[in-house]
């Protein structure tokens, strides 16, 4: 499960994004960037569960 948390990450982003900057709020657009950039902190962190292919074929 882990090794897929990147890409739900990084679409939670997305998402947290088009509806933040979609509501007009007075500060919805600070929140939403500061949300998207914490959730692809976390998008960052959990790539190294990804498995490596070319470590894979060397064996």
């Amino acid at each position: 499960m882990k090794r897929y948390l990147t890409g739900i990450f990084i679409g939670i982003s997305g998402l947290v994004l088009i509806i933040g900057l979609g509501v007009d709020l007075y500060w919805s657009g600070i929140a939403a960037w500061g949300i998207a950039f914490i959730c692809l902190i976390f998008a960052v962190y959990f790539t190294k569960y990804i498995p490596n292919d070319k470590k894979d074929k060397q064996q």
